[in-house]
């Protein structure tokens, strides 16, 4: 069976779209993703921006098979920017991959149209030569062991808030699109991986020794039962977080979502805190975009 083809000029790149009316999610179609994803571009490539993509693909949609991809494929376009990136230790048996670079509109359409609901990004950037620069964010993963939810992971992250604030660190909160939170740090280079890493990690474990019954920061899954697990190992270079903005591959379709502090502390179930592409993009015309210091407010390392 031939794939329904439609040519589309996309800021002056040519791209073919295939297959818009194929349901990705069980009501929402391969051209509705590509839609949603056209219309946040404007809040969402600053968050892209030289970082490599690790994107999540589903071509038979939410309920078939998924993939991630690091690589470029082979039938790349010329102009997607890519990055060649060392990735020691790979599963791939490669010393480096060619990363997807998602700079532009015609790429983040490219991706979409490539089933690649959700887009990874690190915590660093990428020169325009490949350097990998030191990390210019900071995140924690608040991730609710049940029965916790949501609800415990926004008293968490008030917690940790002010624990960062004694640091002189402000942090921003975006939804992970699924169950918990992630809370973001701008940060100063010169801080290099480990640097940040530790850091990460020494505070999520100040945190769970001065509220044991809430926070775990270890990565047994067996402690976290009814906690919320502080998750500092996101800053590892070697791995990425969902980028804001991105959706996730569930029964429907949901995004991971810039809040307001406001937001966390009236939250009373997960419901409040779970947002639609079409509430994502309300928001933005009303708000713009919350996570916009992180692209300015660059803070210092205690």
């Amino acid at each position: 069976m031939n794939a329904k083809r439609t040519p589309v000029e996309v800021d002056g790149r040519k791209l073919s779209l295939s297959n818009l009316g194929k349901n990705l999610y069980p009501d929402f179609t391969k051209g509705e993703v590509i839609d949603y994803y056209a219309r946040i571009a404007p809040v969402m490539l600053p968050h892209l921006k030289d970082r490599a993509a690790t994107r999540i693909r589903w071509p038979d949609g939410v309920d078939g098979t998924k993939f991630f991809e690091k690589n470029a494929p082979s039938h790349t376009p010329d102009w997607v920017r890519t990055a060649t990136i060392p990735t020691p230790g790979s599963s791939t048996g490669r010393d480096t991959l060619d990363f997807v670079v998602v700079d532009d509109l015609p790429t983040l359409v490219w991706c979409a149209n490539l089933a690649a609901l959700e887009l990874h990004v690190p915590q660093w950037k990428v020169g325009p030569r490949d350097k990998v620069h030191n990390p210019d964010l900071i995140v924690f993963d608040l991730d609710p062991g049940a029965p916790a939810t949501v609800v415990e992971a926004c008293e968490v992250a008030h917690l940790l808030r002010d624990l960062l604030a004694e640091d002189g660190l402000e942090s921003y909160p975006k939804t992970s699109g699924k169950k918990g939170l992630h809370l973001y740090v701008p940060i100063k280079e010169p801080a290099n991986a480990e640097r940040t890493s530790e850091y990460a990690k020494a505070a999520a474990q100040r945190l769970a020794e001065e509220h044991p019954r809430l926070v775990v920061a270890k990565m047994d899954k067996r402690l976290r039962k009814g906690k919320i697990f502080v998750d500092w190992s996101q800053n590892n270079p070697a791995k990425t977080t969902v980028a804001p903005y991105s959706l996730r591959a569930a029964n429907r379709p949901s995004v991971s979502t810039p809040v307001t502090w406001d937001e966390l502390g009236a939250c009373e179930s997960a419901a409040d805190l779970t947002f639609s592409p079409a509430e994502m993009l309300d928001r933005v015309d009303e708000q713009g975009d919350l996570l916009e210091p992180l692209l300015e407010d660059r803070q210092p390392l205690p």
